[in-house]
């Protein structure tokens, strides 16, 4: 493939670094690595080097018939590698116990007109969004692989089968392997047209395979994370910027953090922070400790959480709001009903709180910059990468490091990649491994963004819902990431209105005469972010427990109120029928047992959760058990949706008990695990997970769906347990103890 043509200026690629391209190349030899990578040994998987043929892009096939999948999307423990390479396997027909990965670095991609498509791996899309045009690469290659093998026994293609690696001329029984037709297979043209198997014809998708992605070496701690990365001559890093979002560095003093062991450099880095360069972290640590840095605060230093709540409130009620799901008259219909209903929630700030603090390692020369990241988004790290380094992009390059967590802090956030290449640039030809202490992380996060919302419902003399307004009042992410999505929105932010929409992957499942729903923008000066699940971890909040509150309003039992207002929706009625059914609802529950439901719609999936739980002293709350059903469309992988399922449990009842930030003099309070806590092992509840495949053109997602549901089906067995609502969170707050 000629990459004349490819304009990689700085400019094009860092502004078009998130486009996704299509199609298939073959016979490109890329022994291309940087020689760094050998330090890196098992913690990271290099592009194979072809003295074996790649077959399309994304299959290389050995003589001795192993198989490397090409993956782009990244690994955090949520089984994308697999799910990936088993949807690649499937239409090649290979021997899955002979296949492995390897990652294309995204300078790779960038030559090769981003063949690979989107390297991004956030909004459950690693799967749902590539399927299509990864099982075209498997299906390609095997087509090549069947012609090389017909066009050596000189008889049709179309008598030819393949399975398990093995290629069979049907009429004669000749055989031949994978391995032996791959170099003339390489050489084939690519088919333009590249027809899918039918799900019903699904061999491997649909099973629970055992992962690819080296787990033994992450329960044995043998895998090398970012963190654990060395390389010859390397130096540590330790960083510093202004607790106060928005402040900059004044002066410092580093005489003292100079004369310390081991200590190499103070910098300076960007208009906001303070790096001391040293031989180990620990050095690195102890001696910026002793620089001395007077921070300008500038005017954030006013700013607290009472005073944010305080504009969140005014937000409620303000005229001022963009509406984005309407139908009927709200207005008319709450202010002529029998009954009003209203219901004034919280949500707060939360940390992506990775295991692995944020790191990356970066060397720069005059001549080239690389850097090795742990990323959710190989191309944003390479836009950074290039941005900082002053370079053209053909001179970049950035190679995925595995990564301790990402949770979607590691995706379009790529602070301290910049950070990184900033320092390395100021120590010409020294690889640097720039490690962020976990008050850094803590105090320097991109957070789920804070919300308020007031729900209001209009009943009549029947007890019928006549009109809901939903008013949301908070931040806005892409106002913060993704300005220019906001300004064609002319001013809103639809990712706000995740779960709540009138249509689409996030639409509400509900039908209702009268509806408003709307958005007062109240942006803050703290750093919003897409968190695992992002917005409809709130907003699941808000219309769930509403609906139980109407429910009871009326009169009907909370299960028979959803379906009677989710009669347009079978495949939300199919997923709360199966927890319904799971947890026993239409029978008496255990004495000192209360149960609570909730459903949404998000990422394209339909998901739904049940839970039963006990509460002693008035406020020392046991789950017992939760119910989960997912309707994803397709499973790939059942095992491994089932342990996200649970995976992402941990995280909604995690942020619903105990997480928050909070903000003080303009800074972040919560410095460390000590004040932001998760809920631990013996707290967790049995999660029973159903899998429904409602199948259709839509794949929906996995590892962020549910994660909303269990909360609000907590929340409302609580209040049947208790008798009191709860609509601020976290519920240590309000004295409420997950035993």
């Amino acid at each position: 493939m000629s990459t004349n043509n490819i304009n990689t200026s700085r400019r094009h690629f860092v502004v078009g670094s998130s486009a996704i391209a299509s199609g298939l190349a073959i016979g490109f030899d890329f022994a291309f690595m940087s020689e760094a990578n050998a330090a890196i040994g098992s913690g990271t998987t290099a592009m194979a080097p072809l003295a074996t043929p790649e077959i399309g892009v994304w299959v290389v096939v050995k003589p001795n018939d192993d198989v490397v999948v090409r993956i782009v999307r990244s690994e955090m423990g949520q089984g994308t590698i697999t799910g990936l390479a088993q949807m690649v396997a499937e239409e090649l027909q290979c021997d899955w116990k002979k296949v492995s990965y390897d990652y294309p670095s995204p300078g790779e991609n960038l030559k090769r007109n981003k063949v690979w498509g989107s390297y991004s791996t956030g909004g459950s899309r690693g799967i749902r969004t590539s399927e299509q045009y990864v099982r075209k690469g498997g299906a390609a290659a095997r087509i090549m692989l069947i012609q090389a093998a017909a066009n050596q026994w000189n008889v049709p293609a179309s008598e030819c089968a393949a399975q398990d690696s093995v290629i069979t001329h049907t009429p004669s029984g000749r055989k031949t392997t994978y391995g032996k037709v791959s170099i003339a297979a390489s050489q084939l043209e690519v088919p333009k047209e590249v027809p899918l198997k039918d799900p019903k014809e699904w061999k491997l998708i649909g099973k629970s395979v055992n992962r690819i992605d080296g787990v033994a070496d992450k329960v044995t701690g043998r895998q090398v994370y970012a963190i654990d990365l060395k390389m010859p001559g390397m130096l540590v890093a330790n960083i510093k910027e202004s607790p106060v979002f928005g402040g900059k560095v004044k002066s410092y003093d580093a005489t003292k953090a100079l004369s310390m062991k081991g200590v190499k450099k103070v910098v300076q880095v960007g208009d906001s922070a303070v790096a001391v360069v040293a031989q180990t972290f620990w050095q690195a640590k102890v001696a910026l400790d002793q620089v001395s840095v007077i921070w300008d605060s500038g005017a954030n230093a006013n700013v607290s959480s009472a005073s944010i709540k305080k504009m969140l409130e005014e937000g409620l009620n303000a005229d001022d709001a963009f509406v984005h799901n309407t139908n009927g008259d709200a207005k008319s219909a709450i202010s002529g009903a029998s009954k009003t209903l209203v219901s004034t929630f919280f949500y707060p700030f939360l940390n992506h709180a990775t295991l692995e603090p944020q790191t990356a390692t970066a060397k720069w020369t005059a001549d080239s910059c690389e850097a090795w990241v742990p990323t959710q988004d190989g191309e944003a790290s390479l836009a950074a990468v290039i941005a900082a380094s002053g370079l053209p992009a053909e001179k970049c390059n950035a190679y995925k490091v595995n990564l301790g967590g990402g949770f979607g802090r590691r995706g379009a956030f790529q602070d301290y990649t910049t950070q990184a290449v900033n320092i390395a640039k100021q120590m010409p030809g020294t690889p640097i491994k720039l490690i962020w202490t976990r008050e850094e992380d803590m105090t320097q996060g991109r957070y789920h963004p804070v919300m308020m919302c007031k729900m209001t419902a209009g009943i009549d003399d029947k007890k019928n819902v006549t009109g809901i307004n939903m008013r949301l009042s908070g931040q806005s992410i892409l106002a913060a990431v993704r300005p220019a999505v906001v300004a064609a929105n002319k001013g809103k932010d639809p990712l706000t209105f995740q779960g709540l929409e009138d249509s689409g992957e996030h639409g509400i499942s509900y039908s209702f005469p009268n509806l408003t729903i709307d958005h007062a923008m109240r942006n803050t000066h703290v750093p919003p972010g897409f968190w695992r699940g992002v917005n409809v971890n709130q907003n699941a909040i808000f219309i769930e427990t509403f609906m139980d509150e109407l429910a009871e309003a009326t009169g009907v039992d909370a299960v028979e109120f959803r379906r009677k207002h989710m009669e347009k929706f079978p495949r939300a009625v199919a997923v709360l029928n199966a927890v319904a059914d799971g947890i026993g609802w239409t029978k008496p529950a255990p004495p000192g047992v209360y149960r609570g439901v909730a459903q949404m719609r998000s990422f394209g999936s339909y998901v739904a959760a049940a839970c039963e739980l006990s509460v002693s002293n008035g406020n020392e709350v046991k789950i017992h058990r939760i119910v989960a059903a997912t309707d994803p469309g397709y499973a790939v992988n059942p095992a491994q949706i089932a342990r996200q399922v649970s995976g992402s449990f941990v995280y909604g009842l995690s942020a619903l008990f105990e997480e928050e930030i909070t903000i003080e003099n303009g800074a972040v309070v919560q410095k460390n695990f000590d004040t932001f806590g998760s809920i631990r092992l013996a707290q967790m509840p049995k999660v029973e997970t159903i899998i429904i495949e409602g199948g259709g053109k839509e794949w929906g997602g996995v590892g962020e769906p549910t994660i909303a549901v269990a909360a609000p089906a907590v929340l409302n067995a609580i209040y049947r347990a208790t008798g009191k609502r709860y609509r601020t969170v976290p519920l240590k707050n309000s004295g409420i103890k997950l035993v």
